[in-house]
């Protein structure tokens, strides 16, 4: 059975701004990240691109996408989990304690927010969705580190808390699924480069 290979693409620098989670896009070291990316990628022969929704997410792999010829599907259930409220501020202190929470108590979230099992409940059929239809083929997904990390743990237990802490902003995984099981996680993108 031919390997099907998921790129998941975390977004870039974003600066933030509260209430503009769906529309911020990337700072100008996040667009000079998203052509190093382009780069990185071009020769890995990438058939279908996906997204979330999110502008951050779009903008870091329309280099990548325009490069190939290809148009980039945007799909709401890839969008990033909100822990808590994204309309009220949270301490960061408190933030990262209910990041390790909710990997530890997948029901658990922050008012506001979604719970790790939600979140998994509306992506991860998504996955299934892209590695039935497309099967041995190569997918580009733009993603978010939460919602990336809440995939994996969907797959693999081991990814949590702890694999988010040293994600960076742009990262790229080489996720090889061999059928509908997970068999390799490859880090493509070397953070201090």
């Amino acid at each position: 059975m031919a390997e099907t290979y998921i790129y998941m693409i975390r977004h870039a620098v974003s600066p933030f701004v509260l209430g503009s989670e769906r529309t911020r896009g990337l700072s100008a070291k996040g667009h000079e990240d998203a052509l190093k990316i382009a780069d990185i990628l071009k020769d890995e022969g990438i058939d279908v691109f996906v997204s979330s929704a999110y502008v951050r997410a779009v903008e870091t792999i329309r280099p990548l996408a325009e490069r190939m010829g290809k148009s980039i599907r945007e799909l709401e259930a890839l969008n990033e989990r909100a822990v808590g409220s994204m309309v009220i501020h949270i301490p960061e202190e408190q933030l990262l304690d209910g990041i390790q929470r909710s990997f530890i108590d997948k029901d658990f979230c922050l008012p506001g927010g979604e719970s790790t099992r939600r979140a998994q409940e509306r992506a991860v059929p998504v996955v299934q969705a892209l590695l039935k239809e497309q099967q041995g083929r190569k997918i580009a997904m733009g993603t978010h580190g939460n919602i990336m990390t809440i995939l994996l743990n969907a797959f693999d237990e081991s990814y949590g808390f702890e694999f988010w802490t040293q994600t960076s902003k742009p990262d790229i995984y080489k996720l090889t699924w061999e059928d509908r099981r997970l068999a390799r996680v490859e880090r493509l993108w070397d953070p201090n480069a």
